[in-house]
Order: C-alpha cells, then sequence, then structure tokens
C-alpha cells in the first residue's frame, strides 16, 4: 500500500489499519486514524525522515487539523529506522543567498511547529523507534509522552555544525533546568535511552517488539478520559507556561535567525555535506575552535 498521501481513517494493514485518502494530499508525512487515536508519520525514511521546510509546514497543519477532529489523542511516529533526524541539511547549502527575513522566516516556521505541537488540545505520544536527533529530539520530547526504544538515541547536536540549539533550548530549559540544559546543549552529545528517562526526556524505555503495544495501551488509557478534561488540563498547562515561552521563543527566534548567517554554520554544514572535519573561524580572542 503506498502511505505517501494525507491519508485518514486507520483500520487493515500490515500494522492493523485502514487508510482512507483525504482531498488533498501530504508528501512528507502519513495521517491516519483508528477510533480515538491519530496518527502522524513523518515519511521520508529515505533521508532518516529529516525535516524539509515543506515537512515541517505539513507537521503544523497535520496537528491543525487534529486538534479541529473527533481524535483525543495524537501519535506522533517515524517511518523507516529512524523517528527524525533533524533539520535536512541539504535544504541549507543555499542559506547564503538567503536575506536576513528569510532565515526570520525559517526560524518562526521552526518555532510555530514546536509550539503548535506544545500547546495542542490533544494528548500527544511520541513512539521513538531509532534515532531522534536534533530537532529530532525536540519532537520526540516536546510531546506529552516519549516511549522510546532502548537502541534510540537522543541529542541536541546543533554545536557540532556550528548552528545554535536555539528554539528546542526554550522547551529543555524548562523540562529539565538550567544546567542539565547547558549540559546536553554545550556538549552536543548523543545519548541513550536510559539516560534520557534518567534526565526525565523519556517516560517509559520498552522492548523494541512491545513499542507499539505499549503506546496503543497508553492510548487506549487516554482516550477513555474525559476529552474535555484534557483538553482544559492542556490548555491551564500551556498558560502556566505562555509569558516564559513567549519571552524565551523571541530570544531564540532571533539567536537562530542570527546563527544562519555565521560562517561557523556555513562551514558546519559544508562539513557535513562533505563528510569531513569542520574547520571553525577564528574565536574573538584570536585563537581557532577545532
Amino acid at each position: 500500500m503506498n502511505l505517501s498521501g494525507r491519508v485518514r481513517g486507520l483500520r487493515g494493514t500490515s500494522a492493523g489499519t485502514r487508510y482512507r485518502s483525504d482531498d488533498l494530499s501530504y508528501e512528507t508525512i502519513v495521517v491516519g486514524q483508528e477510533g480515538w487515536v491519530r496518527r502522524i508519520r513523518l515519511n521520508r525514511p529515505e533521508r532518516r525522515n529529516a525535516m524539509t521546510p515543506l515537512m515541517q509546514d505539513e507537521l503544523i497543519a497535520a496537528m491543525e487539523e487534529a486538534a479541529a477532529s473527533d481524535c483525543r489523542v495524537v501519535v506522533l511516529e517515524g517511518a523507516g529506522e529512524a523517528f527524525c533526524s533533524g533539520l535536512d541539511l541539504s535544504v541549507l547549502q543555499g542559506a547564503k543567498e538567503k536575506s536576513a527575513a528569510e532565515h526570520r522566516s525559517d526560524a518562526e516556521r521552526v518555532a510555530k511547529l514546536f509550539r503548535t505541537l506544545y500547546e495542542l488540545p490533544k494528548p500527544t505520544i511520541a513512539a521513538v523507534h531509532g534515532a531522534a536527533v536534533a530537532g529530532g529530539t525536540g519532537l520526540a520530547t516536546i510531546c506529552d509522552f516519549t516511549l522510546a526504544v532502548p537502541t534510540a538515541k537522543f541529542g541536541y547536536t546543533e554545536a557540532r555544525i556550528g548552528f545554535v540549539p536555539a528554539l528546542v533550548s526554550a522547551y529543555l530549559v524548562r523540562q529539565l533546568g538550567e544546567k542539565q540544559a547547558r549540559g546536553l546543549l554545550l556538549t552536543g552529545k548523543l545519548f541513550d535511552a536510559a539516560e534520557a528517562y534518567r534526565l526525565g526526556l523519556v517516560n517509559e524505555v520498552v522492548a523494541a517488539e512491545e513499542l507499539e503495544a505499549r503506546v496503543n495501551t497508553l492510548a487506549g488509557v487516554l482516550a477513555e478520559n474525559s476529552p474535555e478534561s484534557l483538553r482544559a488540563t492542556k490548555k491551564l498547562l500551556a498558560a502556566q507556561s505562555k509569558a516564559w515561552l513567549d519571552a524565551a521563543i523571541e530570544l531564540s527566534l532571533e539567536a537562530n535567525a542570527a546563527a544562519r548567517e555565521t560562517k561557523d554554520f556555513y562551514e558546519g554544514v559544508t562539513a557535513f555535506l562533505e563528510k569531513r572535519k569542520a574547520v571553525w573561524s577564528p574565536c574573538a580572542d584570536g585563537e581557532t575552535k577545532n
């Protein structure tokens, strides 16, 4: 079955789901629903579900559609081996030609994606069966519940390519506190599901063969609760964080857009695509970063 389009209604595939085509088409994600549970699947397995601007727009649209639908729970998952490997760096090759306004617009798209997921009025579950890196870690951990297999990998790796993990930092600091967030953001290290659980970024570590069943069980528990109560609770939690997040995200937008115009960013992206070690620009004190 071709799962590349926009779909609704889940039942009858190898995963026990049926898909019905909608009027419009998604190119980079698959959406389906079984009972009260709607699934949004990142569907660029050949690129480890790396995000493009189109995927970001489609995820926002799918979440807005879910918010207005009769579903009671939203599950976010990835096709293929990875959950999401972050931003597709190949789309940044032309970054030098972009204006400051265009860089700001790109940053605002990412900010809207994270904020829409965070404020979605339905409970959200991330089913992390593989790598969730950089922006992929953001998607996975902003969900209300994050379930991961033991071999899943996480990491805020932006510093490795001369970028700034600006937009995700607001959520990370709120989830973990500043000291833990600094350690993850500044080192850019990869860490496994056990470490993510210890930090509080993952709710449960589940054996790979049990992940789907556990996600379905949790979704069932949530779907049995009062939909209005769940909506009101999520609205309350979002409201409690609103003022802090508004200020943090505005600062993050400026940092994200500015980082896209730096020499280190261009060098980091180029080095990554050329599979070589980056040569960083001189530091303020005249030394060179390696």
